[in-house]
């Protein structure tokens, strides 16, 4: 392009200022005299302290962390501590325009599509989000510091907590900021758990059950952004069965800035261990029936680079929240799966109040889904409701997210994801514990990185 002498030094400039471009930060932290703002108008996670004007969305007074008696401690599966609570209201078919305001278009559609079964129980809203004080400072000392690099596919300055507690800079900033607190967000600092997927085709299902271990490398309390050496977490997961596909399972190293150097992932079966480079962005993951990307799981996960990213604002919405019932062992797999829907008489609803981030796909990329719209909860920065478009601008998958309290970890997680497929009328769920002994476990007693190193991991497949 640049071929003649004339035009050497101008290619060369432009050259340099195109470096200088992808790794200089897109826009500065926030002052210190916001970031105090933190623990006083804010939350420590960046959410308003103050309900809402009518009374439906309370004050946050600083989380949940009581434990019910008769819990016995992490990995028993959770009590619900508001056992008590009736639904405000409850939205059908029949009153939903009465509610649509306040309704992602996703959960609206899941209501015409199943108008007979389907139904939103809204309880009163408990803002139950809270984090260890590690997170807290981190996450003050980050909102002074934190910048995205690289277009926004990768951040820097930042550790542990949320990088962006207050959303700043352009509209498209704001967006990529608030997918990133949900990337980072607190989550332990290593688990492991025992579950089930299913999909669920006309109320029939067949669980494959996996174990799964993860190292969140981001929430190392003493860390640092040097010690990360660019991986926020470490991810193992195992088959246990149906026993043909028991042993096999993948190993991933999630990267911080995933277009500088993309996910490391391994794959392995009967002892052999391989490298899995496609395992990003839409591949089809196959225990989900081709219902769930790879980006789907955790609801989104990966690079940011094939979408143009639009903040739509702070918003009050009905996310689920607060899942106690529908992740209790009080239940079995089909008392909690119904045929079309997990069963709404187990789901619970609040309002509360989310960021809307819409992602359309950059017209050089490709994707399965040409329009997604995120709702982040405020207060834990959790997508709760994702909203999934096709090539032709329908609405064609809807995935919800069951956030609860762990009051063992601290804080807000999902503890069980479905995702919707509208067109065909099926739907998958991955998250099942109500039929295992144990429900997420969370420690600070792990075996470290070299455990999830492919290395290790052939040795211990050699010696199994």
């Amino acid at each position: 392009m640049y071929e003649t002498m004339q035009k050497k030094l101008i290619s060369a400039l432009c050259i340099s200022m195109l470096a200088l471009a992808s790794v200089a930060p897109s826009h500065a932290a926030v002052s210190q005299s916001q970031a105090n703002r933190l623990g006083n108008s804010l939350t420590p996670f960046g959410a308003i302290r103050a309900g809402n004007s009518e009374g439906t969305i309370p004050r946050w007074s600083g989380g949940d962390t009581t434990i019910p008696d008769g819990y016995e401690g992490t990995g028993d599966h959770h009590i619900n501590p508001y056992p008590d609570d009736e639904p405000r209201y409850v939205v059908t078919v029949d009153n939903l325009e009465q509610y649509r305001e306040v309704l992602p278009d996703g959960v609206a559609a899941l209501i015409n599509r199943y108008p007979e079964t389907f139904k939103v129980r809204v309880f009163p809203t408990r803002r139950t989000h809270s984090a260890p004080d590690h997170i807290v400072e981190n996450t003050r000392d980050n909102a002074t510091s934190a910048s995205l690099v690289d277009g926004g596919n990768g951040i820097q300055n930042a550790f542990g907590g949320h990088p962006f507690p207050i959303l700043h800079g352009s509209n498209e900033e704001q967006a990529m900021q608030a997918m990133w607190n949900h990337l980072t967000r607190w989550r332990g600092r290593y688990m492991e758990r025992e579950f089930s997927e299913v999909v669920v085709v006309g109320g029939k299902f067949r669980p494959v059950t996996m174990r799964q271990e993860v190292f969140f490398n981001w929430n190392m309390e003493g860390g640092s952004e040097e010690t990360l050496e660019n991986i926020i977490n470490y991810y193992l997961s195992t088959v246990i069965a149906p026993e043909q596909y028991a042993g096999g399972g993948i190993l991933v190293h999630e990267t911080l800035d995933q277009v500088k150097e993309p996910r490391k992932a391994w794959g392995f079966s009967a002892g052999d261990v391989r490298r899995a480079p496609s395992l990003a962005y839409d591949a089809p993951i196959a225990s989900s029936g081709g219902l769930r990307t790879v980006d789907d799981t955790d609801v989104f996960n990966g690079a940011l680079d094939r979408y143009n990213w639009e903040y739509k604002g702070l918003k009050e919405m009905v996310i689920p929240y607060n899942n106690f019932e529908i992740t209790s062992d009080k239940y079995t797999y089909d008392e909690v799966l119904g045929n079309q829907h997990l069963n709404p008489d187990l789901m619970r609803w609040e309002l509360h109040r989310v960021h809307v981030v819409e992602a359309n796909l950059r017209e050089d990329a490709r994707h399965l889904y040409h329009k997604r719209v995120f709702y982040i909860d405020e207060d834990s920065w959790n997508v709760a409701v994702v909203d999934q478009y096709d090539d032709n601008g329908n609405l064609w998958r809807v995935t919800t997210a069951m956030l609860k309290n762990f009051y063992d970890m601290p804080g807000v997680w999902t503890d069980l994801e479905a995702f919707h497929d509208l067109q065909k009328g099926l739907y998958h769920v991955i998250g099942l514990t109500n039929e295992s002994d144990k429900t997420r476990v969370f420690t600070d007693d792990f075996p470290g990185k070299r455990y999830f190193s492919p290395f290790t991991l052939r040795r211990r497949l050699s010696d199994q």
